[in-house]
């Protein structure tokens, strides 16, 4: 899987506005500006967002965008979806009528397609809420033999 930017900026975007839209609309400028993320790149991903009903823009002068429906009530999936982000880790993208090299599957298709499912089935998960205030301990991975996140696949047993 290669998560693009495309719905890491929206989510990010999104959790400002859950963060900072309390009071109102929220303009995108300054979603662009706190996050540094180009304003017509927003511009873009709202519209998608808008049309997925997961924000609401208001007009006028002190227009922008609002959440659609409260943040404990939007998954993180559901935005990457909304941008059309692709959460498959297999060449084939997972369509069954598709091979992942000529006439079939990968040797390690399996492998992948179930590390996708654990993927999107934490995206679904986790809510905008649980993204601003700390992804609560039970949704994180349990790290083998207490390691950091970035210690080397493998060492845990050795």
């Amino acid at each position: 899987m290669e998560l693009n930017t495309r719905g890491r900026y929206a989510v990010t975007a999104m959790a400002d506005l859950a963060r900072h839209g309390a009071g109102g609309a929220l303009a995108l400028s300054a979603i662009a500006e706190r996050q540094q993320i180009s304003l017509a790149y927003l511009e873009q991903l709202f519209l998608k967002l808008r049309r997925a009903g997961l924000v609401e823009s208001a007009r006028g002068r002190s227009g922008g965008y609002r959440l659609g429906r409260p943040a404990s009530a939007i998954t993180v999936a559901q935005v990457m979806a909304a941008v059309e982000e692709d959460m498959r880790m297999t060449r084939c993208g997972g369509e069954a009528d598709k091979s992942c090299i000529p006439g079939q599957r990968c040797l390690t298709h399996g492998l992948w397609d179930a590390l996708g499912e654990q993927i999107a089935a934490f995206l679904r998960s986790v809510t905008l809420q649980e993204v601003i205030d700390g992804i609560p301990a039970a949704k994180q991975a349990v790290r083998a033999g207490g390691l950091p996140a970035s210690a080397p696949l493998g060492l845990a047993h050795e």
